[in-house]
């Protein structure tokens, strides 16, 4: 079910010590001070070293969820160095991030790979944060919406009704990511709104409006509430703010 939502991606930074330290900070803040009706539930998504030991310090049953940045698409077998699904639930992951805008650029995932790592995620009990999102390019090219359109069609549409119901979608403008550039509050509504009909044409206008859409292009503690009040805006997908305890609980407060 749609939910506001905001969730963490630290990427490849920090070590153990300082991981354990700002997942202790974090969780402290946001239980004083993000208690309201609106407030948000919370993934963090440390490196996969990091992850039973931040795991260990959410608070059970309550708003903190543990995610992974990435899964292999196989179940086991001669990978090495890869980590499966079954494994990252293994350790007490609820989410895993599939699709993020590094991977297929750095790492060359694309539609096909990663249609079947959100079939992996799903069948090991995992919801899958899947993440869309243009470049400068296509942007200026007018081709923002077919492009957006061409990723959830090939990385989603092969689900069940029920299997999607499972999925959280990312929208994260390529050319906002570590750039310091934000889309407006207007440019990020008008992408998620798209993101809404689209989906209401390949399921039904329930799977759609039930559907948790993140914003994931630089939001930071200044933007955020101005980013969350937008309908089709359900929460964030954050990178480099959610190294900062203090900023990444300012955002999470947004929703107050």
């Amino acid at each position: 079910m749609r939910q506001n939502l905001v969730a963490g991606n630290w990427k490849m930074n920090l070590d153990y010590q300082a991981g354990l330290a700002l997942v202790s900070e974090i969780t402290n803040m946001v239980a004083d001070e993000a208690t309201g009706p609106q407030a948000p539930q919370v993934v963090i998504c440390p490196p996969f070293p990091f992850l039973a030991g931040v795991g260990k310090l959410l608070p059970a049953g309550g708003r903190f969820h543990l995610g992974a940045q990435n899964c292999h698409q196989q179940e086991s077998g001669p990978y090495t160095g890869e980590v499966s699904a079954r494994m990252l639930q293994s350790v007490g992951c609820e989410y895993v991030i599939l699709g993020h805008s590094e991977r297929r650029q750095y790492f060359r995932e694309d539609d096909a790979l990663l249609s079947q790592k959100v079939k992996a995620a799903l069948a090991a009990g995992l919801q899958p944060i899947f993440c869309v999102g243009e470049s400068l390019d296509t942007r200026e090219a007018d081709e923002t919406f077919d492009f957006i359109g061409g990723q959830l069609e090939n990385g989603l549409f092969h689900l069940s009704n029920e299997e999607f119901d499972r999925v959280v979608i990312a929208y994260e403008p390529i050319w906002a990511i570590g750039t310091g550039r934000t889309a407006t509050s207007q440019q990020a509504q008008d992408v998620h709104a798209f993101i809404r009909e689209r989906l209401a044409r390949a399921y039904d206008a329930q799977a759609a409006l039930n559907t948790t859409i993140l914003y994931g292009g630089s939001a930071n503690a200044q933007n955020a509430r101005e980013l969350f009040a937008q309908p089709d805006v359900d929460g964030g997908l954050i990178g480099g703010a959610s190294l900062k305890s203090r900023d990444f609980t300012e955002i999470i407060k947004s929703f107050s």
